[in-house]
């Protein structure tokens, strides 16, 4: 099993990794024989699984329940799972909320927000629980943000998250996650923390790991679709065509190939 140390090791050797939203026991086997680095259990499974028009209405019962199942099926990723809306908004919330995940299978929990949420990285680093810092979009502000767009497309915006990033790793933070912004913000944080791995969604290519929705890589959006998104299903045939469109993901990933410049955001900072 994958653990936060490897994850650690790949960045020092300059490995990309790998890593999809899942929800279920049947995906989670199937990333499991393509060696998915990691999986998130994302609170995206509001929109994706249960039919919402954002993730605001997931409860924490809902991400354990996914986490079990995930975890059951896979003993090869390092599994990451949502704390959701409102279910850290205390440092006692997020405790209760942050034990309940993890002794449903979870390694890690991943919160949105910057440095104001530094005594709580701290207070849940203290008690054993690795944080994920989920920064740039957070999808559970986005009726503050006004809507899903590319955020810190300025050099000010840009230094006021990396100076957020040093606060958080300050306080314990074990991974960074970075959604739409601009690549060579990605790159800049990449580079300033070398003992701490920074995924990107939508962060370019210099980030040591790449995340998807598994839905949206696999074409299963209806709509709209992001910059960010590639769709590697479109890509394979055959009866065994969603076990290579995830090989072929994680092999992109690890290969540099994904993402490519028409999945990035390019700005001046």
């Amino acid at each position: 099993m994958i653990s936060l140390s490897d994850l650690r090791r790949y960045k020092a050797e300059g490995r990309k990794f790998s890593c999809l939203t899942c929800y279920d026991s049947s995906m989670a086997k199937a990333m499991e024989i393509a060696e998915i680095d990691s999986i998130l259990i994302g609170d995206s499974l509001g929109m994706t699984m249960q039919g919402h028009d954002s993730t605001i209405p997931v409860e924490t019962d809902d991400i354990a329940y996914h986490t079990a199942c995930v975890r059951r099926a896979n003993q090869h990723a390092f599994i990451m799972a949502d704390l959701p809306f409102m279910a850290y908004a205390t440092e006692e919330e997020a405790l209760k909320n942050a034990k309940k995940v993890m002794q449903a299978g979870a390694q890690m929990i991943k919160i949105e927000g910057d440095a104001w949420l530094a005594d709580t990285v701290r207070s849940l680093t203290r008690n054993g629980v690795p944080v994920c810092m989920h920064l740039g979009l957070t999808p559970q502000s986005v009726n503050v943000l006004g809507g899903y767009k590319v955020q810190a497309k300025t050099r000010e915006a840009a230094d006021k998250l990396i100076r957020d990033c040093e606060v958080l790793v300050e306080a314990g933070t074990a991974i960074i996650l970075l959604e739409c912004v601009p690549a060579q913000l990605g790159k800049e944080v990449a580079e300033r923390f070398p003992q701490v791995p920074v995924i990107g969604i939508g962060a370019g290519a210099d980030t040591d790991g790449q995340v998807l929705v598994v839905q949206d890589m696999l074409g299963l959006t209806f709509g709209r679709v992001a910059k960010f998104v590639r769709n590697f299903m479109v890509e394979q045939s055959g009866s065994q065509a969603i076990l290579n469109a995830l090989q072929a993901y994680h092999q992109a990933v690890h290969e540099k190939e994904f993402p490519a410049a028409e999945h990035t955001f390019r700005v001046e900072l």
